[in-house]
């Protein structure tokens, strides 16, 4: 039975891992656990469980950061910037929980990554033990230009297989003070994906500033409490706005105007409403997920729509747009192979990637989950991978077969 180990300060990381490299043992570095889905399963032979290396170990509001250790809850940390009226500006999906190492090392980011850009753009610094069992350290507490390595880009969305953070540092922004959601309401006698594709175009091609752009068809509409609320319909697309509120409310009364030349049924939700609709939407709530396997795609804008419906001709499920058509989120029926030769056909044509993010363990065993790189691309990420774990010991698999 695998060995648990549970240090509770760095140093007690860096022995683990030096012990674990001298071995040339495995270790799955988790931190609460909920991320063990993300990726292939690990194919490790012990635990390196961080959840006892918690804290927030400083918070300068005035300064924009905040200091914590690796196995800090999301739900501590989103509650200190909230009493200090600031925000994680990536706006990190809350439904999972997690640390915030889980959601750094997976880079997630929620709706208004299309403008304040992705969680790795958001890490300061860090520091952690490489797979050699090594310290090392990267970045401050301010943002600077970079020189050299800008190893915070490479440890977002590395899933643990280059190193162990044990402490990071995160910028903070405060939070607008007026947040209005423009939403758009289609009849429910038809499909108008592309329709909206085309209003979120010119929506973020406008002058007005827009923190999020996200459409949901007909039939998911309905799951939302906001869909509810505003009654039957079909489906819906909401953008975002937010800042000062002569801002915001000015910017908001724009974009209903823009919005009725592409659909008449238009509305404007404020603060709490607004809140629970972008909520649903970085938790992806609306989708089925009993029976159902889940997948993101990252493709251009333009292109999300005419993706989606090439792909449910082929497969049955649904479909959520986000990031303006960018991100793509679909639930498909349970297939052995996930339907994965379909959907990674479809995205390549135009030049985009996807990625298996719920599945069981057995069909994330077999079908690569994440998207197959080029051959060039992929022998530079084994040597990243080679320089900081040469013995392969941190989350073996996750991204990968092991050798």
């Amino acid at each position: 039975m695998a060995d648990t180990l549970r240090p509770e300060t760095a140093v007690e990381v860096l022995d683990a891992v030096k012990w674990a490299a001298s071995e040339e043992t495995t270790l799955e570095v988790v931190g609460l656990g909920s991320k063990r889905g993300y990726g292939r399963p690990v194919e490790a032979a012990h635990t390196l469980d961080l959840s006892a290396l918690g804290g927030i170990t400083t918070y300068e509001p005035s300064e924009l950061y905040l200091s914590c250790r690796a196995g800090t809850p999301m739900a501590e940390i989103t509650a200190a910037v909230v009493e200090a009226g600031q925000m994680l500006a990536f706006e990190p999906p809350q439904a999972t929980g997690g640390t915030l190492a889980g959601v750094i090392a997976c880079n997630l980011s929620g709706p208004r990554r299309i403008m304040a850009g992705a969680a790795r753009d958001h890490l300061l610094g860090f520091n952690a033990v490489s797979g050699r069992g090594e310290e090392f350290k990267s970045g401050g507490t301010v943002v600077k230009n970079v020189t050299g390595f800008d190893l915070s880009k490479l440890m977002a969305g590395s899933f643990g297989t280059l190193a162990v953070m044990t402490d990071l540092t995160i910028k903070t922004l405060p939070r607008p003070e007026k947040v209005r959601t423009v939403l758009a309401r289609w009849r429910p006698d038809g499909v108008y994906d592309r329709a909206a594709m085309k209003a979120m175009s010119a929506a973020l091609g406008s002058a007005h500033e827009v923190s999020a752009a996200a459409h949901v068809p007909a039939g998911l509409a309905q799951r939302s409490a906001v869909g509810r609320v505003s009654g039957p319909g079909g489906g819906v697309t909401g953008i975002r706005v937010d800042g000062p509120a002569p801002s915001a409310e000015h910017r908001a009364g724009e974009l209903v105007g823009l919005m009725r030349e592409f659909c008449t049924d238009v509305e404007t939700l404020h603060s709490e409403n607004s809140g629970t609709f972008w909520r649903e939407v970085s938790e992806s709530a609306y989708l089925e997920r009993d029976g159902h396997q889940v997948w993101c795609l990252s493709v251009p804008p333009s292109q999300g729509a005419a993706v989606a419906i090439d792909i449910l001709d082929n497969l049955h499920g649904e479909v959520l747009y986000d990031w303006g058509g960018g991100l793509v989120w679909m639930a498909l029926e349970a297939r052995d192979d996930a339907g994965a030769e379909v959907i990674r056909d479809v995205v390549e044509r135009v030049g985009g990637h996807a990625t298996l993010t719920e599945a069981a363990a057995d069909v994330r065993d077999r079908v690569p989950v994440f998207h197959p790189q080029p051959a060039a691309l992929s022998d530079v990420a084994r040597r990243i991978k080679d320089g900081f774990d040469p013995k392969g010991i941190l989350n073996p698999g996750r991204m990968a077969t092991v050798d």
